[in-house]
C-alpha cells in the first residue's frame, strides 16, 4: 500500500475507509484510475474490515474476490469504504464500494464482493 500512497483514513468495527491520490504511475493510458489500483485498495478495505471484527490472534487472508467496474476513475484521489457482510468462524463475506473525488465531489466507479478466510497467527 505504501508504494500506491494508499493510507488508512477511518476505521470503526466492521468498516474501513482507504485514500489512494490519482497519480501518473497509478493511472492507465487515457489518464483514469487503474483497476490494479481500484482493486488493490477495495481489496484492502474489504479485508481490513473483515480483520476489525476477528479477535486479536487472527489474520485474515482474501480466499475470493470480484470487482465490477462500474464508471472511469478521473479525479484526484480514490476512497476504498470497506464492510462486512457477514462475519463467521470459517469465513466472512465483505464488500467495497470505491469513489473517485474530483474537485470535491465523490462518483463510485466500482463495487467488490469477497470472501476471507480467518487465520490463526
Amino acid at each position: 500500500m505504501d508504494t500506491l500512497g494508499a493510507r488508512i483514513t477511518r476505521i470503526e468495527p466492521g468498516c474501513v475507509e482507504i485514500t489512494a491520490p490519482l497519480t501518473p504511475a497509478t493511472q492507465q493510458q487515457q489518464g483514469f484510475a487503474h483497476a490494479g489500483l481500484t482493486f488493490a485498495i477495495g481489496d484492502s478495505a474489504a479485508g481490513y474490515s473483515a480483520l476489525s471484527v476477528m479477535p486479536a490472534e487472527t489474520e485474515v487472508l482474501t480466499s475470493e474476490m470480484s470487482i465490477h467496474l462500474l464508471a472511469p476513475g478521473a479525479g484526484e484521489e480514490l476512497i476504498a469504504r470497506g464492510r462486512v457482510i457477514r462475519a463467521g468462524r470459517r469465513l466472512v463475506v465483505a464488500g467495497a464500494d470505491v469513489f473517485v473525488r474530483h474537485k470535491g465531489e465523490e462518483t463510485l466507479i466500482a463495487t467488490l464482493i469477497g470472501t476471507m478466510v480467518p487465520v490463526p497467527v
